[in-house]
């Protein structure tokens, strides 16, 4: 974004006004933006969008289900840790709320109606609106709404990491239902509160050579374990969208096996952030617009199932494989363009009806 600066309401000043392409919760939270933070964005994004459409074929392919395992541990962590970084300016200010309502509730309202219908159109679902239940992958647009909502919660107490530790943990040995996605909201808490504290220095430490080389091979040891475990772990552990009872563990094994997640993630989320390119790239443009990708590729993979290409695509064995997720990386980036964000913008960036009296003055 050039031109000019973000200011701390997430609207940009300067010479060139331009619209902002992501929403408040995944912007950078310093005045300028830093190219590392969008090419990890977009990178993340990339590897969301693979994860969702390797799901479609990644039954008894032995290495494709070890890489689905290694991205799954880290992906959804390192994408929240960054959305509670950006994060770190809310207060809940009027006009912070309302631009929260715009760029991610709204949305999610467009978009839950819009998977319903997908998912009926061409899975024979029923067609019903439940906004309290989220399908797909619309649930991460209510847990970033309630975790940013939440923000001034976590400045005002002390250690808010070990606490959101603590409530993920106890999330896991409750029995609850899906309404607002609670199970995740909760259980991925951590990510979102640990990138609230972190700082630029921080990050900084990852900038190095040597964290780059540790990086290769925590990754490289990662996915050897997890070639060695295939076919588990089972993915609801990943997912974070059930408690204990549903994995079938006791309650001391589930806890164990959670800390040992948290800190298996870490390490894993540390590396690829260790590997993240520090300059502009030929991407790093793209990732300022990866709510864009996100809500809309989501349809293209239900498109995909109406037209049998993943039968198509698993029978090809491993080139299919690499076709496929050749296919989804040129598709996230056509989906992060300005004519696509042009076209779907009233979806994505909805603005509501402004009222004549500024927000300030309302009060007086």
């Amino acid at each position: 974004m050039a031109g000019g600066r973000i200011s701390g309401t997430g609207q940009v000043e300067g010479v060139m006004r331009v619209p902002t392409t992501e929403p408040p919760a995944l912007r950078d939270a310093h005045d300028t933006r830093d190219p590392f933070f969008d090419n990890a964005k977009f990178l993340l994004i990339v590897l969301v969008a693979l994860g969702h459409s390797w799901e479609q074929i990644v039954r008894g392919t032995h290495v494709l289900q070890a890489v689905h395992t290694v991205v799954y541990a880290f992906h959804m962590p390192a994408f929240i840790l960054l959305c509670g970084y950006f994060s770190q300016r809310f207060t809940a200010r009027p006009d912070q709320v309302r631009r929260l309502i715009e760029s991610v509730l709204i949305p999610y309202l467009l978009f839950e109606t819009a998977y319903s219908a997908t998912n009926s159109a061409v899975r024979g679902e029923p067609f019903v609106l439940t906004p309290t239940e989220p399908t797909y992958l619309c649930w991460f647009l209510v847990a970033l709404f309630l975790w940013r909502m939440s923000t001034p919660l976590w400045r005002a107490i002390r250690h808010p990491v070990a606490v959101a530790v603590l409530v993920s943990l106890a999330a896991g040995l409750t029995t609850m239902g899906y309404d607002l996605a609670l199970p995740r909201v909760l259980m991925f808490l951590p990510w979102f509160v640990l990138g609230l504290s972190l700082r630029p220095h921080h990050f900084a430490l990852l900038r190095t050579g040597t964290a780059r080389r540790w990086a290769v091979v925590a990754l490289a040891c990662a996915a050897v374990g997890a070639y060695l475990l295939v076919p588990g772990p089972d993915d609801h552990w990943l997912s974070m969208d059930v408690g204990y009872a549903e994995l079938g563990v006791s309650w001391p094994r589930y806890l164990a096996l959670r800390l040992g997640i948290f800190a298996v993630s870490a390490v894993l989320v540390a590396a690829f952030l260790a590997c993240v390119p520090r300059r502009r790239t030929a991407f790093t443009a793209l990732g300022a617009a990866t709510m864009y990708p996100y809500l809309l590729h989501g349809l293209l993979i239900r498109a995909g199932e109406a037209a049998g290409l993943y039968p198509a695509v698993k029978g090809l064995g491993p080139a299919g494989q690499v076709l496929l997720t050749l296919g989804v990386v040129l598709t996230v980036a056509l989906l992060s363009t300005p004519p696509v964000r042009k076209l779907f913008r009233p979806l994505v960036e909805p603005r509501l009806p402004r009222s004549a009296v500024p927000v300030s003055d309302r009060s007086r």
